[in-house]
């Protein structure tokens, strides 16, 4: 390969480095073709972007983004496939359910992950998949505010609608 495109191919893997806040390596040597095209489909619908790299020009591309990544170094060896995604959990639970439904040899395999500033080893799969989403966590925040005032207002509707029976309730509890 050409100096000139070694460049761009480290360009494109900085831009692409710094659109998605969470990447995950991945080993998909031992899938064959047709694998690897549903791996690539389940992908896409997950808005999540696989690349496949050479090593030597992500650890290039890693030095051009902010932040120290030498601990997914070790992980970087043999054949590397980069999950990109905006949703944390996302490519895990892709591999996580991929792997299920994959029979015998050639599934994918996970190297180590950068997500939410954090990073990761081939063994934390399970972590990776159950780390809740933005939107699940505003979803909780949201159902954990909500709960004190519904309590009140059932408290209301059963005692009368009343400021006596407001004070009522409020003394109850």
């Amino acid at each position: 390969m050409r100096k000139e495109d070694k460049g761009v191919i480290i360009e494109q893997l900085t831009a692409t480095l710094k659109e998605y806040p969470n990447f995950y390596l991945t080993d998909i040597e031992a899938i064959d073709a047709d694998t690897t095209s549903r791996l690539r489909r389940e992908c896409f619908k997950n808005d999540v972007k696989l690349v496949v790299v050479k090593n030597s020009l992500l650890k290039k591309a890693l030095e051009n983004v902010e932040g120290d990544f030498s601990p997914l170094h070790d992980s970087m060896k043999g054949s590397t496939a980069v999950m990109f995604s905006q949703v944390a959990n996302a490519p895990a639970r892709l591999i996580k359910d991929f792997t299920k439904d994959t029979k015998g040899e050639g599934k994918p395999q996970l190297k180590a992950a950068y997500v939410q500033e954090s990073f990761y080893d081939a063994t934390s799969l399970d972590v990776l998949v159950s780390i809740k989403s933005k939107k699940e966590l505003i979803a909780d925040v949201i159902a954990l505010l909500e709960s004190p005032a519904k309590n009140v207002i059932s408290a209301l509707q059963s005692s009368g609608q009343t400021i006596h029976g407001l004070l009522k309730t409020l003394e109850e509890r």
